[in-house]
């Protein structure tokens, strides 16, 4: 096992897409929404035991949430779990583990992945990633991992490489979510993947583009690295993302730096960023329905019915919809919207006692 692996899993999302199910108090990371007997973040842990030491895991996630992460990671020190006191997205919690890390080993390459991902095929991905982090040794690419699209999905990120025959090919361009018969070109091209949003390079190499792309994210956590590891790390850093700027590690580096490469996977993968997303993985019935919960259907199909067993659903005459029962709030809904959950959840704190829906 490579002493120099370490991995950084971040659980700092709220799952607004998921609410309901996922609230402010637990978001979906820390739930068993696969129906596995494990949540999202203990599977996304369990997926890195056989290739890296556990001493080399960080996790970092909302200073809200740091005993629930403790909880169902008890095999990770105190030290191992790094808390945001404000969400900034992605470019600062990797920063700051990255500097955390650095402190520990200069050598250091760093897997950083989301801990809310479905992935199918564990060997094969387990056998990419090392193959990722040997190309990385070299602490002067940012490597990302690409997934072979099966379909022109307009709801994840693209990029395009160039077609050399090495195993890291050089990236060519990002594309967010594009609209549906762009996503069908990119498909016919052949050079496009899916952006899984994981993320392999050398401690050196993410410091470095932070110094040139993000210098004054660079600046503050330089600052409060003279703290790491003292009763004042958690002060210093509370400073540090109050000054840092809100921005994701995609557009703030990897569409901006030189040196980026994309690795191929062809392991199964969503990042089950909607209630269709779990539709489409989950065991279904004659109808097509995925169906957790005592229910009773008539003319039903292509739905989600989840619900507690002590209540009994009874559903007539739906086509693509979620109905869900979870604790204080009842939901019927046309599941493939999801851009309509962010309505949902805003309109729910303008109710009385809005917090207990949240």
């Amino acid at each position: 096992m490579n002493k120099n692996l370490y991995v950084v899993l971040m659980a700092g999302g709220v799952g607004v897409r998921f609410w309901p199910y996922s609230r402010n108090s637990k978001p979906k990371q820390f739930l068993d929404v696969l129906g596995t007997g494990k949540t999202l973040l203990q599977s996304t842990l369990d997926r890195f035991l056989p290739i890296c030491p556990v001493e080399n895991i960080y996790v970092v996630t909302h200073e809200e949430h740091a005993d629930i992460v403790k909880q169902q990671l008890p095999q990770l020190g105190s030290e191992q779990v790094l808390t945001e006191p404000m969400r900034k997205n992605t470019a600062a919690c990797i920063v700051y583990a990255s500097t955390k890390i650095a402190q520990r080993n200069k050598e250091a390459i760093i897997v950083v992945t989301p801990s809310d991902h479905l992935i199918m095929m564990e060997k094969e991905f387990q056998d990419i990633i090392l193959r990722a982090s040997d190309q990385a040794r070299t602490q002067d690419k940012l490597i990302t991992l690409g997934i072979q699209p099966s379909r022109p999905e307009t709801g994840y990120g693209y990029i395009q490489y160039h077609t050399e025959k090495s195993f890291a090919k050089k990236v060519k361009t990002f594309t967010e979510k594009p609209e549906l018969s762009l996503a069908k070109k990119f498909l016919e091209s052949g050079d496009f993947v899916w952006n899984s949003g994981i993320f392999i390079w050398g401690v050196q190499a993410i410091l470095s583009a932070t110094q040139q792309y993000l210098p004054e994210m660079a600046e503050v956590f330089e600052e409060a690295k003279i703290k790491f590891g003292t009763a004042e790390e958690k002060e210093a850093i509370r400073s540090a993302y109050s000054q840092c700027k809100n921005i994701s590690i995609d557009y703030g580096i990897m569409e901006k730096a030189t040196n980026v490469y994309v690795c191929l996977g062809n392991f199964t993968w969503s990042d089950l960023g909607s209630w269709a997303s779990i539709h489409d993985i989950s065991a279904k019935d004659e109808n097509n329905n995925v169906i957790n919960a005592n229910a009773l259907t008539y003319d039903v199909r292509n739905c989600i019915i989840k619900g507690a067993s002590d209540k009994l659903i009874v559903a007539q005459g739906l086509n693509g919809y979620l109905i869900g029962e979870f604790g204080n709030v009842l939901i019927v809904c046309e599941k493939d919207k999801e851009e309509q959950f962010r309505r949902f959840v805003n309109d729910a704190k303008t109710k009385p006692n809005a917090n207990e829906y949240l």
